[in-house]
């Protein structure tokens, strides 16, 4: 049983009351378990109500009103949360395909139409922690396995187009007859890749080209190609060698360029030089970027009536394993790249 405290005396003979017990711990407080007295009054302490309404409240508020605001505050958040996916997401860039024809008689895959992309292309994009995705040829007359996608749902989804390097854009393309029967060029890769750059440029997403790439963006706005330097413009310079990506030329970038901007304090640079053919009479609406220094010719031209798209007649994707001595083409690409992010929406 616990103990019973007993009244203590005081010096003068009078009981002291006993001093209050100590609540154990873990006991229950005073008062616990008694039924509730409802009619006694409990007001909050002082100062515990605000002196005016929450400042979310105005003062002819309705129930409905301070619901809408809610509503329309919990939408803005939703959609700052799908923005912030949005321009978080790793880029994802689209390259053109280049295309291996069948051979006449082959067998296995050299019977075979393939679709391909270099690997120092992909590389190239990828270094800035990008998704590289080839885009293939769609829509032929006679596919095995027919489908509903076009290049417009590739323009739709994906955030910029790079037209990589390869075969001659055909005479054809531009109105014009091959010279030789060496240059036909690549009439189907042509209509493929002209088709694909348009359904960029429509959906307002960057387009680099690559040497080939350059020229095809120059005929899509209607300008013509020289189908062979060392013959059309015997005064020129060699711009192709037999040391394909180690043959290189200086290029002069004119004042007010973008490329002047994007390489702050050169008007000269060194590139590589890798194409037997080049740009002749420039397209409409395209400004001429860069020119050989040797000889004048067109070495890179912009589109002036979209965001970005620039051709380059140089295999930026080479010069890193080129030597020190070609340009650093990073900053073409953070530009493109950057441009990507900027228009993804």
């Amino acid at each position: 049983m616990p103990e019973i405290p007993l009244p203590q005396t005081t010096d003068a003979g009078k009981t002291a009351p006993a001093p209050a017990e100590t609540p154990r711990p873990g006991a229950a407080p005073a008062g616990f378990g008694q039924a509730p007295d409802f009619g006694k009054q409990n007001p909050p302490p002082p100062g515990a109500l605000p002196p005016n309404p929450p400042r979310y409240l105005q003062p002819n508020d309705s129930a409905w009103s301070v619901f809408g605001r809610i509503v329309a505050a919990r939408a803005r958040q939703l959609f700052d949360r799908a923005g912030q996916r949005i321009t978080q997401r790793t880029l994802r860039i689209g390259v053109s395909a280049r295309i291996f024809h069948p051979e006449p008689g082959a067998r296995g895959l050299r019977g075979k139409t393939l679709q391909y992309l270099e690997e120092s292309i992909a590389h190239w994009v990828m270094s800035r922690d990008v998704i590289v995705f080839m885009i293939p040829t769609v829509g032929h007359q006679g596919m095995l396995h027919p489908s509903n996608i076009r290049l417009r749902d590739y323009a739709k989804h994906l955030d910029g187009l790079l037209l990589q390097g390869g075969a001659d854009v055909s005479p054809q393309t531009y109105a014009e007859a091959a010279a030789r029967p060496e240059w036909p060029g690549d009439r189907v890769r042509d209509m493929y890749e002209l088709e694909l750059l348009h359904e960029f440029v429509e959906s307002g997403k960057p387009v680099l080209g690559v040497c080939r790439g350059c020229q095809l963006i120059n005929v899509a706005f209607g300008g013509t190609l020289y189908q062979d330097i060392a013959t059309d413009v015997p005064t020129a310079g060699v711009h192709v060698s037999e040391h394909y990506d180690q043959h290189r030329h200086a290029v002069t970038f004119p004042e007010g360029s973008t490329l002047s901007s994007m390489f702050p304090g050169r008007r000269e640079a060194i590139v590589n030089s890798i194409h037997h053919q080049a740009v002749k009479t420039l397209g409409r609406d395209l400004t001429v970027e860069a020119v050989s220094a040797g000889d004048g010719l067109i070495e890179a031209v912009r589109y002036r009536r979209a965001p970005f798209v620039l051709g380059v007649q140089w295999h930026p994707e080479f010069h890193r394993a080129g030597g020190p001595e070609l340009l650093d083409c990073t900053p073409l690409l953070d530009t493109f790249l950057r441009s990507a992010r900027e228009t993804r929406f």
